[in-house]
């Protein structure tokens, strides 16, 4: 009996999706909505544009924070199980916080220059 609801439901759900797809007004969008949006440029002048160098930098340090909790994320167990790993997440922090500390006062966090 389950495996005949699933299908039925696996069936008849999609099918109504498709019917009120069709049986819905269609609309006439401008062209401005049709036109290609490339990260708030327009396509139509130069690709030659100079792009400021700090978006690629706050890109780096995102990587690297985000990289940072994808290491610290298991910390909560290797408390549980060694010293050793919490030594390498308090090296890994302090690592992090004297970049951090470095990138700040060599001014590259700001943006008003």
């Amino acid at each position: 009996m389950n495996l005949m609801m699933m299908i039925l439901l696996t069936t008849t759900i999609p099918l109504i999706l498709i019917t009120f797809n069709h049986l819905a007004p269609k609309t006439n969008p401008d062209m401005e909505k049709l036109s290609p949006y490339e990260c708030g440029f327009s396509p139509l002048e130069n690709a030659r544009l100079p792009l400021s160098i700090q978006f690629f930098l706050i890109a780096i340090f995102f990587l690297l924070f985000d990289l940072e909790i994808a290491l610290l994320l298991p910390i909560p167990w290797a408390l549980n199980t060694s010293m050793t790993a919490t030594m390498w997440m308090l090296l890994l922090i302090f690592l992090l916080t004297l970049g951090l500390a470095y990138e700040w006062n060599q001014g590259a966090l700001d943006w008003t220059k």
